[in-house]
């Protein structure tokens, strides 16, 4: 046996009882950083903000921020943002998003990049976004038969999300413009 082996494994009964912000990946903690830089949430936020007001006559759609997103009953995801249409539930995320986006730490770039990435192609999240905040670009992921698809780098470009219901776009220059020197 490993160490492993002797490691509880937590539900998203567990979870909710938790003080802090955590997400739980297939039964094990895993805190979340102290509270992003002001960049990180500018970036967000910025995001957020022009898919939010490109939707507003969407009744179906919503953009949501820092929202649980249930996979299963041992792993739960906060993403930073997400675009959901037709999502049932009222305490946390259930269906695949139509979009989420990661605004990427030092501390959470691995997770992002790589098991994130993986569970949600699986889950078949139509879009997947990974803005970096010091470099002040995005790389942008499409679902294309059943894998991701890199769409491309977009720093000073504009994107629209033709594969959802409300097709939003966002236009990184104005996302990343005041962070340019």
């Amino acid at each position: 046996m490993t160490a492993i082996d002797y490691l509880p494994h937590y539900t998203y009964d567990d979870y909710v009882q938790w003080d802090g912000d955590w997400e739980l990946y297939e039964g094990f903690p895993v805190a979340m950083s102290p509270a992003p830089m002001i960049i990180h949430q500018a970036i967000s936020f910025a995001m957020a903000r022009q898919l939010g007001n490109q939707i507003e006559e969407c009744e179906q759609c919503l953009v949501l921020v820092e929202t649980d997103y249930k996979l299963g009953d041992d792993t739960v995801f906060r993403p930073d943002v997400v675009l959901v249409c037709s999502e049932p539930n009222d305490v946390y995320i259930t269906k695949a998003p139509e979009i989420i986006i990661e605004v990427i730490s030092k501390s959470t770039a691995k997770n992002d990049e790589h098991y994130k990435f993986a569970k949600y192609e699986a889950e078949k999240v139509n879009y997947y976004i990974l803005a970096y905040p010091k470099e002040l670009y995005a790389k942008v992921y499409k679902l294309v038969d059943g894998k991701y698809d890199k769409q491309g780098d977009y720093s000073k470009e504009s994107y629209t999300f033709d594969e959802t219901l409300c097709e939003p776009s966002i236009d990184f220059e104005k996302v990343f413009r005041r962070f340019r020197k």
